[in-house]
């Protein structure tokens, strides 16, 4: 027969199982949430996506109010790959700071010489004159322009770009998803940028002859070798030397070598 002392011990013993269990619980959910953070938004948080482009939402940029933190993490959630595939958390740091590095400069605000320089990032959502392959001009982080990126970012997104190229600067995560898409894809002769900064491309023949070498500047070459590789020293290049180094060094993580495309034939020649 149980005594009351029995069952108070009892009782006590039943509510310290429970809230063990109720303990655990809120440390599985916990747990659970880490894990669904614990991609490309444990790395750029809202504070660091702030710290990196503090006036993208400026009143001088036209694109204030577009780029928000949670269109990013929704466009990089739906890939899974992008700044979580490195292999270590340096690559993995490396990948977003070379993107927003080179996308800063795409949508970039700045004085070129101004102690701010390169904190104008985001500025803009679409290209300022309209003027390149209208009305597929560049649109998004990325800026993507012509028809034929516009045909394939649609494709793989599963969106009518070509019909609705506007969807890039009025859909802030559908920018963000063909700036991804851009980054994500190999082209005709082309790596992809995200090949290149996690150090998986090995150059052809061809590419060693036209003086490209793994790096930074090899992603430049890729978006827009055309008219900034191959022509010396030029401030494009800078421009985006300039952004992915900032980034860098609020993410922690290391450059790397091979910054510019001085000397590099562009990959249309070749």
């Amino acid at each position: 027969m149980l005594m009351i002392g029995d069952m108070t011990t009892t009782a006590a013993m039943r509510f310290a199982r429970a809230v063990a269990c109720a303990a655990a619980l809120v440390l599985g959910v916990a747990a659970s949430g880490a894990a669904a953070q614990g991609g490309v938004g444990s790395v750029i948080t809202s504070a660091v996506f702030n710290s990196m482009l503090p006036n993208r939402d400026n009143s001088l940029c036209p694109a204030r109010g577009f780029y928000t933190y949670d269109a990013f993490i929704a466009a990089a959630n739906t890939f899974p790959a992008f700044g979580t595939s490195g292999g270590s958390a340096e690559l993995n740091r490396r990948e977003l700071a070379a993107f927003f590095g080179q996308t800063s400069h795409e949508t970039n605000g700045g004085t070129r010489g101004a102690a701010d320089q390169f904190q104008w990032g985001y500025c803009f959502k679409e290209e300022r004159n309209k003027a390149t392959s209208p009305p597929y001009y560049g649109r998004g982080p990325i800026q993507l322009t012509g028809q034929q990126n516009y045909q394939l970012a649609g494709k793989a997104l599963n969106l009518d770009l070509v019909g609705n190229p506007d969807l890039v600067s009025t859909n802030a995560v559908i920018s963000f998803r063909t700036a991804i898409w851009f980054w994500m894809t190999a082209q005709d002769n082309k790596p992809s940028c995200h090949d290149v900064i996690l150090r998986r491309w090995m150059p052809s023949a061809a590419d060693t002859a036209a003086g490209r070498v793994p790096g930074y500047g090899v992603i430049t070459n890729i978006i827009n070798g055309r008219f900034e590789c191959g022509i010396g020293r030029n401030d494009a290049n800078e421009d985006r030397i300039g952004y992915y180094r900032r980034y860098c060094s609020l993410l922690g993580a290391d450059t790397g070598s091979n910054l510019d495309c001085y000397a590099q034939r562009n990959f249309a020649s070749g």
